[in-house]
């Protein structure tokens, strides 16, 4: 051992002995440590550089009486330290000593100790702290802290070229995560030494910051480096962005066909476009009805009795209104008399209620006696509710009314709707690969179905000329759900563009005023029983006006029941993917936290994860094959991260109970106005070039999820 590692080992052991030496231990036994330790310097052949020399002139050091201090003290020689352990000095870091034998020694010490130590000969060469200067420090800490330059990290740096225009698209975060003043700039640099910066924003999720970041920014050329720095002076590392997505789908062989949709499609041209493609298909295709049918494009027939703008009543019938309930009238009369009692018949489909009145023939009836009557009297035919803003109000005389159920689709069938599926594939019973496509959960994306026809009809129509399609459809069972929600769909087409639920009516009270009709329904996209609303997740609701209503209960319509079946069902369905519109993501799960620290579903393992990005990656490339659409890194994640909390979705139940890896693809990306220099949404339901472009671009990706499904 060195000479020095020798020293550095009998002194830990002298230090050591002092800390732990109990009162009553004898001295000697500590000066023979010491001993030995002196000896074992002996071969030290260089000082340190801090230490004192002889030369060293020392530094004049005064303490109060009761102040102490922590001090380096120049030791004359060895003896001297060894006296000072003997005596339970408070030594406070490990002597040194230095060639001419001189030892460097730090000493807790008050005023009568310093002067005893430099009568005997020590020497101060520098006072290292005061009593109090730990204190003063501990704010001056805090300080310092709070003004000192943050840590930046970038999470994503991503490039990219569509259309000859290049992008930029950065995420960086800093450890500053509690300062909503924070700014962040990020600098490119591209190839040939251009230059420029643009600032980043907050983002915020559920009160817990998460990252700076920007919508894709144009630049001149591919950039070769970024740096981020902040107003508080932090400053990342710099950065090679890298290209994304960086894969490419094999090339389409000469006459492949593809095009095959040429307008928005109804749930009855969806249907008829099934039932021709069975036709057309049958060695490759099985049409599946699934179990729970819908609702149907009916509700209850309803009418104001009275005036909404001053009192009125809601009378609505128990039963559908295409079970006979349309046109069937009601009304209220004043009886004539004193004293009459609130009373009512119903023949020839006109419901009359005769009010009550008081001793001098005045009507007396209010809207809540109106309402409460009509429920109680009639509970197999009619319910009633005072009008929203009408309780307590006289009942005024009115009608007759005919009740309706305002729905304007005389064309479409009213009869509750059997949902779907088609089953493509050579091989189907089981055995292979099994892959699900399913869209239009939300009724008013209408551009989803043309995207998973425009998929199926590629895979029938290519199978016989197209060896690599054929070969997908002999090696994977495709299964294909074009509209998961009919009744919502025949309604956005026929009465309110933009319904999002399904058609089924669960309010209750006031709720169910016509004036809300536009309202009514659950999200099936929220009824599904992981992570649900239910359970405490972040994303639903309770509210059966809200737009994310969640339903009674997991799984209480049959529009979600149906997709679960589908895939309970057939066990070697391994992938899915959901195709929603509008705004370009493409996601995984975890789709859903808890508020309460945003404490998300169970996160995909390590490799899994990979798996889901890798994937992406692929799909991401074949979308942008068509004509250069591409879905920015910042929207490609797990939902909750890339989009909101969305409790209840359907891709955390297939994932999580049924173990499959399940996408969701919000379809539409924006577009890029170059003349304005800014993102463009495009909406649910687009002008039908917009919409035809994306049915072919994501129908290339769901090709691609089913290449990923047959090297499985």
């Amino acid at each position: 051992m060195p000479a020095r590692g020798r020293w550095a080992a009998a002194l830990s052991a002298v230090l050591l002995t002092v800390t732990l030496m109990p009162p009553e231990a004898n001295a000697a036994t500590v000066a023979t440590a010491a001993t030995q330790a002196t000896a074992a310097t002996q071969a030290t052949a260089a000082t340190p550089a801090n230490a004192a020399t002889a030369a060293d002139p020392g530094v004049a050091v005064t303490l109060g009486d009761a102040e102490h201090a922590l001090v380096r003290f120049r030791l004359p020689d060895e003896a001297a330290l060894q006296r000072l352990v003997s005596e339970g000095a408070d030594i406070a870091a490990r002597p040194r000593t230095s060639a001419d034998g001189a030892v460097l020694a730090d000493l807790v010490v008050d005023a009568a100790q310093l002067r005893a130590l430099t009568s005997a000969g020590a020497q101060p060469v520098q006072v290292i702290e005061r009593d109090g200067d730990g204190t003063r420090r501990v704010a001056a800490s805090k300080t310092t802290f709070a003004a000192a330059a943050d840590t930046l990290q970038f999470l994503q740096a991503y490039w990219w070229t569509t259309g000859g225009q290049t992008f930029l698209q950065t995420q960086v975060a800093t450890t500053a995560t509690a300062d909503p003043d924070v700014e962040i700039t990020v600098t490119w640099t591209t190839a040939d030494g251009a230059t420029g910066s643009y600032q980043l924003v907050r983002f915020e999720d559920s009160g817990e910051y998460q990252y700076h970041y920007a919508l894709p920014q144009p630049l001149p050329a591919k950039p070769t480096q970024v740096v981020a720095t902040s107003s508080l002076g932090g400053r990342s590392r710099t950065v090679t962005p890298a290209a994304w997505p960086n894969a490419t789908p094999p090339a389409l062989p000469a006459g492949y066909q593809k095009d095959f949709v040429d307008a928005y499609l109804t749930p009855t041209d969806i249907a008829a476009r099934i039932k021709r493609l069975k036709r057309q298909y049958p060695a490759l295709l099985d049409v599946i009805n699934l179990p729970n049918k819908t609702q149907g494009y009916r509700r209850t027939a309803v009418a104001y009795l009275g005036d909404p703008n001053s009192a009125a009543v809601v009378v609505e019938s128990i039963a559908f209104g295409d079970q006979g309930w349309n046109g069937v009238q009601v009304k209220t009369v004043d009886p004539g008399r004193a004293n009459g009692t609130l009373f009512a018949t119903y023949r020839d489909r006109v419901l009359t209620l005769k009010l009550a009145t008081d001793s001098g023939g005045k009507v007396i009836s209010s809207t809540d006696d109106v309402a409460a009557f009509i429920t109680a009297k009639y509970p197999q035919r009619f319910r009633a509710v005072v009008e929203d803003g009408s309780a307590g109000l006289p009942m005024p005389v009115a009608g007759p009314v005919a009740l309706d159920d305002g729905l304007k689709g005389t064309e479409v069938s009213t009869k509750p709707w059997t949902v779907q599926a088609l089953r493509i594939g050579k091989v189907r019973d089981g055995s292979k690969t099994g892959v699900l496509a399913f869209s239009q959960e939300h009724a008013r994306e209408w551009a989803t179905p043309l995207v998973t026809l425009e998929f199926a009809e590629r895979l029938l129509a290519n199978y016989a000329t197209d060896a690599a399609t054929r070969q997908l459809v002999d090696s994977v069972d495709i299964f294909v759900i074009p509209t998961v929600n009919p009744d919502g769909a025949n309604y956005t087409f026929n009465d309110y563009n933009f319904q999002r639920k399904n058609l089924v009516n669960h309010c209750t009270g006031a709720s169910r005023d016509p004036r809300y009709r536009n309202s009514w329904g659950v999200d099936v996209n929220r009824n599904y029983a992981v992570g649900s609303y239910f359970d405490g997740y972040v994303g639903g609701s309770a509210n059966c006006l809200s737009g994310t209503y969640s339903g009674t209960a997991e799984l209480s319509e049959p529009e979600s029941s149906n997709v679960i079946a589908l895939a309970g069902a057939h066990p070697n369905i391994k992938f899915a993917l959901n195709v929603h519109s509008y705004g370009g993501y493409f996601m995984w799960p975890p789709g859903a936290y808890r508020a309460d620290g945003r404490v998300t579903l169970p996160r995909p393992s390590i490799d899994e994860s990979k798996f889901f990005l890798d994937s992406a990656r692929r799909i991401v490339g074949a979308i942008a094959a068509e004509r250069g659409t591409v879905t920015w890194p910042s929207y490609t994640g797990p939902v909750a991260d890339v989009l909101y909390s969305a409790a209840g979705n359907s891709a955390d139940q297939l994932y999580y109970d049924l173990g499959i890896d399940a996408w969701d693809f919000e379809i539409g990306n924006d577009l890029w106005n170059s003349a304005t220099q800014e993102w463009e949404g495009v909406g649910f339901q687009p002008p039908y070039d917009e919409a035809h472009a994306e049915s072919q671009e994501y129908a290339g990706g769901l090709m691609e999820l089913v290449r990923i499904a047959s090297e499985q």
